[in-house]
């Protein structure tokens, strides 16, 4: 019997597209909550573990698949789900248990949006999944909403610096509209859990505004 996942008060998430700006708005996020005295851990997916990186690798190679053989939507959205289920085990869990705060560069809603609207798989089966293997969701999401032609030119800066894009980020455009729109959708779904930061602006305002925004509702919690 699957037990849907319960949220945790001292678990956040960062959502968005390439080139949003994750990466600089973690660090914010980890500076302000250190400095209110609490410990923090931030991570990310998929990864987080040893084994999750691995997989992480597999995931990401443009040839891990071999020549002349490409990576099933079903095979990637496993392999997200396998790093995942190793990762809130062995990293997210033992955080929040200890009274950590728990920081992490995407989670299932990233499921959701790149093998749900990214590669057309079923929003049930990806639910279905984490119902099964991820016991915990966060209690707040920051999306960081860009453009598909702003963002992508920006993680082309950063993809020469690191040797190339990834295998999804090889992706064509219409791939990251789906994608942006899906997360858009879950964010109008959910309004209590999310915040959607403007993240065409300048990366210490959109920084600033993702800070405030976990501040805000800190402040709001009971």
């Amino acid at each position: 019997m699957s037990i849907a996942p319960r949220m945790h008060p001292r678990f956040v998430s960062l959502e968005g597209g390439e080139g949003a700006g994750k990466t600089t708005v973690l660090v914010a996020l980890r500076s302000a909550l250190q400095a209110a005295g609490n410990e923090v851990v931030s991570t990310r997916e998929p990864g987080g573990t040893p084994l999750a990186e691995r997989i992480r690798g597999l995931l990401l190679d443009q040839n891990a698949a071999g020549a002349g053989e490409t990576v099933a939507p079903e095979t990637e959205l496993l392999l997200m789900f396998a790093a995942r289920a190793q990762h809130v085990r062995h990293t997210i869990l033992p955080a929040l248990e200890r009274g950590a705060w728990v920081v992490c560069d995407r989670f299932t809603d990233s499921s959701h949006a790149y093998q749900g609207g990214g590669r057309g798989l079923d929003p049930a089966f990806i639910d279905a999944l984490a119902a099964q293997v991820v016991p915990i969701r966060p209690s707040l999401t920051l999306l960081l909403d860009v453009g598909v032609a702003q963002g992508r030119e920006r993680a082309r800066g950063r993809n020469l610096a690191l040797g190339g894009p990834d295998r999804i980020e090889r992706e064509r455009d219409e791939f990251f509209e789906r994608v942006r729109a899906t997360f858009l959708a879950r964010a109008a779904a959910e309004p209590a859990r999310f915040r959607v930061i403007d993240a065409s602006r300048p990366a210490d305002v959109v920084a600033a505004d993702a800070v405030a925004a976990l501040e805000a509702w800190r402040e709001a919690q009971p």
